[in-house]
C-alpha cells in the first residue's frame, strides 16, 4: 500500500487518539536504522520510546523469537511455563527484587504495584492505609488508576473524577513529602527519572531522604523503572545510581526488546501479601513473551550495552553541551545515560522534531519546548555525531 492509502484507512477506522501522526509508515529496520515503504531511511533516536533497546531486528532476539512462536506461543497462568519461571529467577538475580509477578506493559505493571501496597497493609490490619503519594510531573500509565497516580494534569482532567485516593508534591522537595505523609499512606511511588515529562532527574540527596522517611514512617517505597530501568541510564536499574533500594518496582518498555511485557517485582516481606487470586493476568508472562525478554537481557547483560549506555551517554552530553555553548536556543541538557532531554529557549521544540525527521532523525518532544532522546542502546559515537551534525544545522536558523 501507499503512505497515502494507509493514512486514509487509519483516518477512518483507527480511533483518533493519536490524531495526525508524523506522515511515515515503516517496512522494517536493523540496528539504529528503520526504513519506510518508500524505501527512505532514518536513524532512531527515540528507540520506540525506550522500547527498542537492542535497535531493530536484533538477531539474538529475532532468533528466540522465531523459536519459541514454532513451539508454543501462549498458554494459560493455570499452568507452570518453563521461560516464566527462568525469567523470574533472571530478574531477582540481578537485582534487589525478591518475587516477580509479569504482566503485558508499564500500566499494568504500576497497576500491580499500587494493589500490592494497599493489599500488604489490609492484611497487615491496617485497611486505612491506602492513600500513595507520586511526584508532579510523573507519569505512570494510562488505566484509571495509573492516571490517578500520574502528576500531569493534562492526563486527567478527561477523566475525572479520579480513582482515589493519590497525593502530588513537586520533585525534589523532601520536605513537602514529609508534610504530605499521614495516616492513611501506604506508599511513595517515584520514578528515580522523570520521562514523559522531559527527563527530569531527582537528587541523590532527594532519594536518600525518601527512603529514610519511608523507613520511619513505615510506608513502602515504590520505584517506577518503566522507563528508565534495564540499562537506558548505564546502569542496569536506574535504583543503582542512588543506593536507594526500593520495597517494589516496575519494568517495561526495555524488557521485552519490542515484544510486550511488564513486570512487578518485590521484596520478599511486600509480595507475599499477595496470595492466590489476589492477582493475575491472561497474557501476562506468556511464553513467547517471557523468551522475548530473556534475550533482550542476555543481550544487555553479556554484550555490553548497559555499559555502552553510560559511555555513549558521557560522550553524547559532552557534544550536546557544546552545541550549548555556541547556541543560545539551548537553554539546558539533562539526562542519565542514554535518556537525555534538551531544554529550549523558545517554544519550538515540535518545530525542530519535524526538521530533524526531514533529516532522517527521530527525536520525541516533550511539550513546547523540549527534544526528548532515547536511542537505542546500540548506538555508537558515529550515530551521535551524525545526530549533533543534523541538530547543528537546524539551530543555525535560530
Amino acid at each position: 500500500m501507499k503512505l497515502g492509502e494507509i493514512i486514509d484507512l487509519d483516518k477512518k477506522y483507527f480511533m483518533n487518539t493519536f490524531g495526525n501522526r508524523t506522515p511515515v509508515c515503516f517496512s522494517h529496520g536493523k540496528g539504529i536504522n528503520l526504513w519506510d515503504i518508500d524505501g527512505n531511511k532514518y536513524y532512531d533516536f527515540l528507540g520506540g520510546i525506550a522500547v527498542s533497546a537492542l535497535g531493530h531486528s536484533h538477531p539474538k532476539l529475532v532468533d528466540a523469537i522465531k523459536q519459541q512462536a514454532e513451539k508454543l506461543i501462549h498458554c494459560s497462568n493455570l499452568y507452570y511455563i518453563e521461560s516464566q519461571a527462568k525469567l523470574a529467577e533472571k530478574l531477582v538475580s540481578i537485582s534487589c527484587a525478591d518475587r516477580v509477578f509479569f504482566a503485558n506493559s508499564g500500566a499494568e505493571a504500576n497497576e500491580g504495584a499500587i494493589k500490592l501496597a494497599r493489599i500488604y497493609f489490609k492484611k497487615k490490619g491496617m485497611p486505612e492505609k491506602f492513600e500513595i503519594i507520586t511526584l508532579e510531573k510523573s507519569f505512570h500509565g494510562r488505566t484509571l488508576a495509573t492516571i490517578a497516580a500520574t502528576g500531569q494534569d493534562k492526563y486527567q482532567k478527561p477523566y475525572s473524577p479520579l480513582t482515589p485516593s493519590f497525593l502530588k508534591v513537586p520533585i525534589n522537595d523532601l520536605d513537602a513529602l514529609e508534610k504530605a505523609i499521614n495516616g492513611s499512606t501506604c506508599a511513595v511511588m517515584i520514578e528515580p527519572i522523570q520521562g514523559e515529562s522531559g527527563v527530569n532527574l531527582t537528587s541523590l540527596e532527594y532519594l536518600k531522604g525518601v527512603r529514610k522517611l519511608c523507613d520511619e514512617k513505615g510506608i513502602l517505597l515504590i520505584f517506577d523503572e518503566v522507563q528508565c530501568g534495564l540499562g537506558r541510564t548505564g546502569k542496569l536499574f536506574a535504583y543503582e545510581h542512588f543506593g536507594v533500594e526500593p520495597d517494589i518496582f516496575t519494568l517495561a518498555k526495555a524488557l521485552g526488546g519490542g515484544f510486550p511485557i511488564g513486570a512487578l517485582c518485590a521484596k520478599e516481606h511486600v509480595a507475599s501479601a499477595f496470595e492466590p487470586g489476589d492477582h493475575g493476568s491472561t497474557f501476562g508472562g506468556n511464553p513467547l513473551a517471557c523468551t522475548a525478554a530473556l534475550a533482550v537481557l542476555d543481550v544487555l547483560i553479556n554484550d555490553g550495552l548497559v555499559e555502552n549506555s553510560a559511555k555513549m551517554g558521557d560522550y553524547f552530553m559532552k557534544r550536546l553541551s557544546e552545541l550549548a555553548k555556541k547556541y543560545s536556543i539551548i537553554q539546558d541538557v539533562r539526562g542519565k545515560g542514554l535518556m537525555i532531554g534538551i531544554q529550549l529557549s523558545i517554544d519550538a521544540a515540535v518545530e525542530i522534531k519535524n526538521k530533524c525527521f526531514e533529516k532522517g532523525y527521530l527525536v520525541g518532544s516533550v511539550g513546547k519546548n523540549i527534544i526528548r532522546m532515547l536511542p537505542p542502546l546500540i548506538i555508537t559515537q558515529q550515530d551521535i555525531d551524525g545526530m549533533i551534525e543534523t541538530l547543528e544545522s537546524i539551530f543555525k536558523e535560530y
